[in-house]
């Protein structure tokens, strides 16, 4: 059996994954899971949207209870071999196909950066990109109602505040995160902050070397792949003519709503 990755192009680290595996021409069987099942955000891109999408089928959502104890995205199934969490899938990935030095250097100092802007990334970008998203689209979608605009207004100045961290103590003045070359950290830091423009919230906008940086990493991994991976989140504003199943609204919605008291 060969390798199979049970991911939704909607979630960030299932991006980084994806992008991961095709940049490095590293075989899989792509697995689509719908986070929200067909009904809600399983709607894909529409035909003659511009690129190519994986053609996975059906969804695979309870295959992914089986793969993952966690049953989240992402997943990876090897033979017999199940792993979860994108950070452990990515290097597991790099390690059995033995990607170029960069994703992940052997040099002690530089594979610590890499790790010391993982080990941040969740508590920051991570703590306060995704928000604008459930905010914006799928709280309203749920509810039936916006939120007021000062919930979108906290968000993002927690967010500036973690870019302008990422600016100053991570990018500084070089190409990518550890030097002139793209690692794994690049690669989870840009998923992640497509998730804001996605939603209409362009945040680099105005900020110069983010936009740098940014179209630095689109052509290390080519802008071809890139865009074809984020073709469902920049597309996300058609999810609200959705229709939902009052019963799930109602099941959620309350939950959705406490996720930013």
């Amino acid at each position: 059996m060969g390798l199979e990755l049970y991911l939704d192009l909607l979630s960030q680290p299932c991006r980084s994954i994806y992008i991961f595996a095709r940049s490095n021409n590293i075989p899989f069987e792509f697995k689509h899971v719908e986070l929200f099942k067909d009904s809600v955000l399983g709607k894909r891109p529409a035909a003659g949207s511009g690129t190519e999408q994986p053609r996975a089928g059906p969804s695979n959502s309870e295959g992914t209870g089986k793969v993952s104890l966690l049953k989240k995205v992402p997943a990876l199934k090897d033979g017999d071999f199940t792993l979860a969490e994108c950070t452990a899938i990515l290097l597991y990935l790099s390690r059995k196909y033995n990607t170029p030095d960069h994703w992940y250097p052997s040099d002690i100092q530089k594979r610590a950066r890499v790790d010391e802007y993982l080990s941040w990334h969740h508590a920051n970008i991570r703590a306060n990109a995704p928000k604008t998203m459930w905010i914006k689209v799928l709280i309203p979608l749920f509810t039936g109602q916006p939120l007021p605009s000062e919930k979108l207004q906290e968000v993002m100045e927690g967010l500036s505040t973690s870019l302008k961290q990422f600016e100053e103590r991570f990018l500084q003045d070089k190409a990518f995160i550890i030097g002139s070359e793209i690692s794994l950290a690049d690669l989870v830091a840009i998923v992640e902050l497509m998730q804001p423009v996605g939603v209409g919230c362009d945040i680099f906008e105005d900020r110069p070397r983010l936009m740098e940086w940014r179209r630095r990493v689109e052509d290390a991994v080519g802008k071809e792949l890139f865009f074809q991976a984020h073709e469902m989140i920049l597309n996300i504003k058609e999810l609200s003519n959705i229709q939902i199943d009052p019963q799930l609204k109602e099941q959620l919605a309350p939950v959705l709503m406490k996720m930013l008291k």
